[in-house]
């Protein structure tokens, strides 16, 4: 048997034993993860605002925030539905428009976050200027959102210590909306959405 033969692999050392269950066999060494690098697949990306407990950053660039038109469907579920209004206008009455903007938490979980814009007739809802303003301070600092139901409005909160700015992924804005849409996508009428939505 040659050198190469009996060479130990990953640079495990003393497996001297004929035992296939021998421990010095089947210890890996402790740079073992470091010659096998891996790459996590974002396949999830929810749409959400903010937990009233999460510190969250928003991507500061133009390019990684989103007008467009959502649907909520309120039941047990509470689900957002990206609109095609150039496919279903009949839907521009139920939907509302809103910014999407791409966030992430401290913990590094990736999410769109849905601020409605302010509606046609002028009309202010603080719930939605309080969010818009919150998601403004986040491309500069890391911010908690709170509600507060006596003020009719989203607190802010700065955290007070140094965080490091969060690492944030490759994909592309289009690319994100694609997964978190990928099976709540509305572009035609016989949409299941659209059809719970009439009762059908």
């Amino acid at each position: 048997m040659s050198d190469e033969q009996v060479k130990p692999k990953f640079g495990i050392v003393d497996a001297v034993s004929d035992d296939p269950f021998d421990l010095r066999r089947l210890r890996l060494p402790q740079d073992f993860l470091a010659e096998s690098p891996v790459k996590r697949l974002l396949t999830t990306v929810p749409v959400r605002r903010p937990g009233p407990q999460d510190f969250v950053r928003v991507h500061p660039s133009a390019t990684y925030r989103h007008l467009m038109a959502l649907l909520k469907i309120e039941d047990d579920r509470d689900e957002i539905y990206a609109v095609d209004l150039n496919a279903v206008p009949d839907l521009r009455n139920e939907c509302y428009a809103a910014n999407l903007f791409t966030a992430i938490t401290r913990t590094g979980v990736l999410f769109l976050w849905p601020v409605r814009v302010p509606a046609a007739d002028g009309r202010v809802n603080e719930w939605h200027v309080s969010q818009a303003t919150a998601a403004e301070a986040a491309m500069r600092a890391w911010i908690r959102m709170k509600a507060n139901m006596s003020l009719r409005a989203y607190e802010i909160f700065q955290a007070e210590n140094s965080i490091p700015d969060p690492q944030w992924p490759e994909q592309s804005l289009g690319e994100l909306i694609r997964i978190a849409f990928r099976d709540r996508l509305i572009n035609t009428i016989d949409h299941p959405a659209v059809k719970r939505l009439r009762g059908a």
